[in-house]
Formats: structure tokens, C-alpha cells, sequence
């Protein structure tokens, strides 16, 4: 009959460390159960077994097996958490403010917290930095230059204490947002400090009047990006904070890898191939033309997830019921059903933000910007983890040259 071992006892017969055994449930190696108390890991002892004659799974190519012990983001078969909390009610239920502040303390806030404000100095640097750039410079370019520019204005950046880094990284959130130009017609007044940082974002981003249900929309998008463990950008930011480097120059950190476009560049690519099909009719000839010059479709297959992306599944749901209407909405349909009739692999997160920011009529690279303000949130939580651990992560390359 089948039993269930501990953690303790199924790493020490895999002969590797707790943290690569979680590494195994995450790309679905390994089925993790929770036990009666809802907290214990227990592992099913034939399936340990199976694996440990197998001998260690081999990682996939091109990808490095780093794993780092966090308490924060949890990616299992059998959904994903926040500190214990699953997203998907998050993103319907809880603001992005909210969530965040469960990411950095571990405890959701009493709703209708204090707005987020930026200091009236950043304020001004950043935005005079960002103008100084040329016309047609994308959201995320602007960022990465608000940012340090930010920083100067903070002689306090250097206390990483717990409660001085949250109200660097409140602040920095909001004046990521507040130093954008705001968009001809989007609706938000001048001095919007008080509204929550998706009404912010939308009028930094579109030129549209939001509806109710497309502000919750991009809520729920904020919400579902806000962390997903040890992404590119998280790694980069938690390594720079494990130097003892500023809250700033972490978010900066993930700025720089966020671009790539292998991860939250990757939205830019499905705008791209939204705007290149007026009529859902079309897609079958869109996604054939991508796949004649060699390249992948944007916006599907994920790197963690054998099916379909579930922040992706959720946020698609939610634009279709938001903007049932919405050409792009159809286009993106379209592009998914002739993808599925190719047997290609599954929608990902980065196609439902690239729908909504084309369903909303938002700027060209605002998909990155959503990304990178929901990222935030997560970068500074795990720069929270690399602080109180105190221990540099100084990965060793194993040499290979002559």
C-alpha cells in the first residue's frame, strides 16, 4: 500500500538538499501532499523511490539548477501561493497594494490601507530625468532612469532594516508610476497620490477613460505578476541585495533583466503581433508567417509550466468577461485557437498582459511597465530574504575554457 514519507526523509534519500527537493516540485518532478495540518510536506515514499533509482533528474538545456530557500512564492501542481495564499483568489479579491504588503510582512493589510506616496523631491528628479529623454522612449526605458534618479534624492537608502526598506520600495513603486507623462484623455488629475496604483498606472499608460471593471482588470494583472519565485529579474535583484546594495539599486537590478525579451519583454512581442492582425480571420496567416521564419510565437510555452500557464488562464477569463467586445479580445482568440491546432504549446502570462494592453488601447511597451511596477513588489520582498539571511549568493562557474 502506498505511504508518504516527510521532506526530511525523502531529500535524505534523494541524497540532496531540502531546497532542490522543492526545486523538484516546482518543475513537477517530484508531487508534493500536504499533510493534515495543511502546512506539513509529505511525498508519496514509491514515487521518492522511483526517482532515486533513476538517479537525479537532468535539468533542461541552457538552464542553470540554482535554488535558493524562500518563504515567499510557492509553484506546485497544485497551484500557485503567495506566503501560503493562493494568487488566483488574490488577484479577484485583494488589491495590488494589499498583496505586496503580504509579499514583504506575511500578513494581509486591513483594507483601505494609507495610498502609497512618493516624496515630493523624488518626485521632481524623476520626472525631470525621464523628460530629458527623446519622444517615443517606451514606459519600462523611462523607468530605468527614474529610478536612480530617485535614489539620489534618499539620503536614507542605506538603512535595510525591514520597515525602512518597505517604505523605500511604497515610495518607489509611486514614483515609478507618478514620474510616466500621464496620457492625453486617460483620466487621472494631476495630483493623484491618493488613488490606488492601478488607477495611476492606467492613466500613464492609456489615453481611454477606464471603466470599473477594466481598473479591476489591471489590478488583477498587477496582482498575478507581483512575484513567481526565482524569475531571471528576482534572481538578479535578490543577488544584488545579498551584497547589502540599496532597495533602489535592487529594483534597478530587475529593471535590467525584466527587459530581456525572454521574460517581461516578452508582452512587447505578442503587442507586436496583436497590432499586425486587424480581423481574428487573419491569425491563422499571422502565426504561420512567425513560424516560417524560425521564430517562437510570443506570448506561449512557459519554462515552469507543462499545460497552460494558470495566471494566464486567469487573466484572459477575466479580459473576456471585462471587454467581450473588444476586436483584440477575438484576434487573441483566433491566435490561440489556430497555435492549439498546430499542437504548439500553451498560452503563458505574457499573451493575457499583451491582450489586455491592446483591449485597452494602452502605449506601445505597456505591457513591460505592468510587469515591472507588479515586479517590484516581489523583488523587494526577496531583497527583504537576502538582507535578514546576511549571506553573499556568489554562485561558482565551472570552467570549461582551454
Amino acid at each position: 500500500m502506498t505511504h508518504s514519507v516527510s521532506a526530511a526523509d525523502a531529500a535524505r534519500r534523494l541524497g540532496v538538499k531540502p531546497a532542490t527537493l522543492y526545486a523538484y516540485v516546482s518543475r513537477g518532478t517530484l508531487t508534493r501532499q500536504r499533510g493534515a495540518d495543511g502546512r506539513t510536506s509529505l511525498f508519496d515514499a514509491d514515487e521518492v523511490e522511483r526517482l532515486a533509482r533513476r538517479g537525479r533528474p537532468r535539468r533542461p538545456a541552457g538552464t542553470l539548477d540554482l535554488t535558493v530557500e524562500s518563504r515567499i512564492t510557492e509553484i506546485g501542481a497544485d497551484g500557485l501561493r503567495y506566503r501560503g495564499h493562493d494568487v488566483l483568489g488574490l488577484a479577484v479579491s485583494r488589491s495590488f497594494e494589499d498583496v505586496a504588503e503580504l509579499l514583504w510582512t506575511g500578513a494581509l493589510p486591513a483594507e483601505g490601507a494609507t495610498a502609497w506616496r512618493a516624496p515630493a523631491a523624488a518626485l521632481e528628479v524623476g520626472r525631470a530625468a525621464q523628460a530629458a529623454l527623446p519622444d517615443g522612449i517606451a514606459p519600462l526605458e523611462r523607468m530605468q532612469v527614474i529610478v536612480p534618479a530617485m535614489a539620489v534624492t534618499d539620503p536614507l537608502r542605506l538603512r535595510l532594516d525591514r520597515p525602512a526598506v518597505i517604505t523605500a520600495a511604497r515610495s518607489i513603486v509611486a514614483g515609478l508610476v507618478g514620474c510616466l507623462p500621464c496620457q492625453a484623455g486617460g483620466g487621472a488629475p494631476p495630483d493623484d497620490a491618493g488613488a490606488p496604483v492601478a488607477e495611476r498606472l492606467w492613466a500613464r499608460l492609456s489615453g481611454r477613460r477606464p471603466t470599473r471593471a477594466m481598473l479591476r482588470l489591471l489590478s488583477a494583472a498587477l496582482v498575478l505578476l507581483a512575484d513567481h519565485e526565482l524569475a531571471v529579474s528576482t534572481l538578479a535583484a535578490r543577488t544584488t541585495a545579498s551584497a547589502r546594495a540599496d532597495p533602489y539599486a535592487v529594483v534597478s537590478a530587475g529593471l535590467g533583466a525584466v527587459s530581456g525579451t525572454l521574460h517581461g519583454g516578452a508582452s512587447l512581442g505578442v503587442e507586436t503581433l496583436l497590432a499586425a492582425v486587424s480581423d481574428p480571420v487573419d491569425a491563422p496567416r499571422a502565426v504561420g508567417d512567425v513560424l516560417r521564419r524560425g521564430e517562437r510565437i510570443p506570448g506561449f510555452g512557459h519554462a515552469v509550466y507543462r499545460g497552460q500557464d494558470p495566471r494566464g488562464r486567469l487573466l484572459l477569463d477575466l479580459i473576456r468577461r471585462a471587454a467581450p467586445n473588444a476586436r483584440k479580445v477575438a484576434v487573441a482568440d483566433a491566435i490561440i485557437a489556430e497555435v492549439r491546432r498546430r499542437s504548439l504549446p500553451e498560452p503563458n502570462i505574457d499573451l493575457a498582459l499583451g491582450t489586455l494592453t491592446s483591449a485597452a488601447g494602452m502605449t506601445r511597451g505597456a505591457g513591460e511597465a505592468i510587469f515591472a511596477v507588479a515586479r517590484t513588489a516581489g523583488w523587494t520582498a526577496h531583497a527583504l530574504e537576502a538582507y535578514e539571511a546576511g549571506t553573499l549568493l556568489r554562485p561558482r562557474a565551472s570552467y570549461t575554457g582551454p
